[in-house]
């Protein structure tokens, strides 16, 4: 099967386009949005209304945090979002997160490390999520570093998660004892003040084009 790399992409005023075809759409989204309409009249304002003011049949697939850039597909009216859904649900779609952590990480034994830590939210503080190893729902995510910055005292480092939780990559890394620089959330102050947003970055997708069967790969690069 053909490989598509990231091709060219267009600017919009408000949203940047990756790719777009009659099946599906690709967007980079910046951080500070929401991916989808929230609770309340002041939380209207998110990616899915942008995309859809160019192209209405444009439905979300799957979600990024708020806090959150990068790569998300959407789908191209209600089947290719079925055929889409199924296959996030699948996890035949590989997603790959570039992240800065505070402190020196080390690179694991092997290629990459494991972090398999069952999550669940926690109620009375939600949309915080915390590990639960009797009720939380698996969670796995795989990790490796990129880099050190001495000066920063900051990883860089390649995240995968193989599950799919809320907020997954932000608890695993602070329980590995490296939170994300400018996460709100679950970093320290001023770890939070280090950073002025999340420093997470949806980099990498990988998946089947719904129709034609094509391997689609799509890279964006880090701001940070």
């Amino acid at each position: 099967m053909a490989v598509l790399t990231t091709v060219p992409h267009f600017v919009s005023k408000t949203v940047d386009f990756v790719y777009v075809d009659d099946s599906l759409l690709v967007v980079d989204k910046p951080s500070g949005l929401l991916a989808v309409p929230g609770r309340g009249p002041g939380k209207q304002d998110c990616l899915s209304a942008w995309v859809q003011a160019h192209y209405p049949d444009a439905l979300v697939v799957h979600r990024l945090d708020m806090d959150t850039s990068g790569l998300m597909v959407m789908a191209r009216g209600a089947l290719m979002q079925r055929i889409l859904s199924r296959a996030f649900a699948a996890r035949a779609v590989a997603k790959r997160y570039v992240a800065l952590v505070a402190g020196r990480l080390e690179a694991p034994a092997q290629a990459w490390g494991e972090i398999d830590l069952p999550l669940i939210c926690d109620w009375p503080n939600r949309p915080r999520q915390i590990v639960d190893l009797s009720l939380g729902k698996p969670s796995l995510t795989r990790w490796r570093v990129l880099g050190y910055d001495a000066a920063g005292r900051t990883t860089r480092v390649e995240l995968e998660p193989v599950t799919g939780r809320s907020h997954q990559l932000r608890v695993h890394m602070c329980e590995l004892g490296h939170p994300i620089l400018g996460d709100p959330l679950y970093a320290r102050p001023g770890l939070r003040a280090l950073a002025p947003r999340l420093q997470l970055h949806a980099a990498r997708l990988q998946l089947l084009h719904p129709t034609d069967g094509r391997v689609l790969v799509f890279e964006s690069a880090p701001p940070f």
